[in-house]
């Protein structure tokens, strides 16, 4: 009989870091949770929003790299919005979690939505500059038959690790191994936060032809830590069942990005205002939006009340599957895929038109093209110089390769092997932003110079 996850454990505040290669559990700083002021999600929140990484979003591609309308939203920006909406799914899945008497001693509803909200906060920080595209171009670049030479000595789950960039996983790395506690725990979160946040609890080799994957072999050992915490099931020996409040956290992005990735196209003259309002006006319940002729205003008028009744319906969905998510046999792709027609034909509809006129419209594809270029040269750079500082018995390095690791932040160490020196690079990497990704290889071109 499959083990039943149960709230008690899923809700753990218990926070874990790194001590000497092992995972131990981490005591709070003195004063940490204020007494009667912070919980302990609110300091995840703060953890998460005060972090270096959280504030590059803000010049890291959602859709539309580089650019230069100020009112099309960016990384950042898209986080803070998933997280108002997760916070409400949280919310209203916990108030309903509590009129079923299912929710512990102790918690709140306002508790689920704070570790759905801090989820959401985080979930995009791992992030490379020009992002899905990024992702491709680092993937590309290791995959290179002409790179096989640099892969030589890793084992084959390392390579594969290094062979796949994941922004899902480099969001889990950056909470819990780079930021805050650095190769210490990270951040530190709760659990309960960890849990909600980790949207693909498995290794890279698990699955290896679904791409996606939130565990490298980095942090194999400290998510083992957090899901034995949570009592989140083993689906196998690098697979574990999805903490049931992933599925708010992975609803609230896919509202956003399905209808703000339009709402910014209107912005930007990609597509009609008009387009946007015969999508979104069954979903609103509405006959038609009244009291402006603005295009702006129309469509946040809209999108308010078409996110309304999205969240609704979610939380509805959640409850109505509530037995199978604690099970981890929920069926379903996601719980948009069980929402009612209403819901689930206009966000499928919206993903197809941006599909159909957003993501391939020409202004953004010429700098998804310049993507490749601009990474590869970073790399071409950094990983012979990784390679051969880590090969050399002593650790010595010619000029032209000590210069070039200069850059490299944090440095390469004496007892770094190949993988963690790869993984020190794509971190770097991983970790600009677009703009600073751009210019840093224009200047390494020698374009720069002059």
């Amino acid at each position: 009989m499959a083990t039943v996850m149960q709230w008690e454990q899923l809700l753990s505040t218990r926070r874990f870091k790194h001590v000497d290669g092992r995972i131990e559990p981490s005591r709070s700083l003195p004063g940490e949770p204020d007494a009667g002021l912070r919980s302990d999600f609110h300091v995840d929140h703060d953890r998460v929003v005060f972090s270096s990484a959280f504030r590059r979003l803000g010049r890291k591609t959602q859709v539309h790299p580089l650019a230069q309308n100020d009112h099309t939203h960016n990384r950042l920006t898209h986080s803070v919005e998933v997280a108002c909406v997760g916070r409400s799914l949280g919310n209203r899945v916990g108030a309903m979690l509590a009129m079923d008497n299912r929710l512990p001693a102790g918690y709140s509803a306002f508790d689920i939505g704070a570790i759905v909200q801090v989820a959401c906060l985080a979930h995009d920080i791992g992030n490379p500059p020009f992002g899905h595209t990024g992702e491709d171009a680092l993937r590309v670049w290791f995959r290179h038959p002409d790179h096989a030479r640099y892969l030589v000595g890793l084992s084959d789950a390392e390579r594969q690790d290094i062979q796949t960039f994941e922004g899902n996983a480099h969001s889990l790395r950056m909470v819990s191994s780079l930021e805050m506690y650095g190769r210490e725990g990270g951040m530190r979160l709760t659990s309960a936060s960890l849990g909600a946040l980790t949207k693909y609890p498995w290794t890279s080799d698990t699955f290896p032809a679904r791409g996606k994957f939130n565990l490298y072999r980095s942090e194999l050992d400290y998510f083992a830590a957090v899901a034995t915490e949570l009592g989140l099931p083993r689906h196998g020996q690098h697979h574990w069942a999805r903490h049931p409040l992933v599925y708010l956290m992975e609803a609230a992005d896919d509202i956003c990005y399905a209808i703000l990735d339009l709402e910014d196209a209107v912005e930007i003259d990609i597509i009609d205002v008009r387009e946007f309002e015969a999508l979104l006006t069954p979903l609103a319940e509405i006959d038609r939006v009244w009291s402006t002729d603005d295009p702006r205003q129309k469509c946040a008028m809209l999108r308010g009340m078409a996110v309304g009744k999205c969240v609704s319906n979610v939380a509805d969905r959640f409850m109505a599957h509530h037995d199978a998510l604690l099970d981890g046999e929920f069926a379903a792709k996601d719980l948009l895929a069980v929402c009612t027609g209403r819901v689930s034909d206009a966000l499928s509809a919206a993903k197809e038109l941006a599909s159909r006129k957003v993501y391939r419209h020409p202004s953004k594809l010429v700098t998804e093209i310049a993507a490749y270029p601009c990474l590869a040269t970073l790399l071409d750079i950094l990983v012979p110089s990784a390679h051969a500082y880590i090969s050399h018995p002593q650790r010595t390095l010619s000029p032209r390769d000590a210069t070039h690791l200069a850059l490299l932040t944090p440095k390469l160490e004496a007892d770094d092997s190949l993988y963690q020196a790869y993984m020190k690079i794509l971190d770097f990497i991983g970790g600009m932003t677009d703009n600073h990704a751009a210019r840093l290889a224009r200047q390494l071109s020698g374009v720069g110079l002059v």
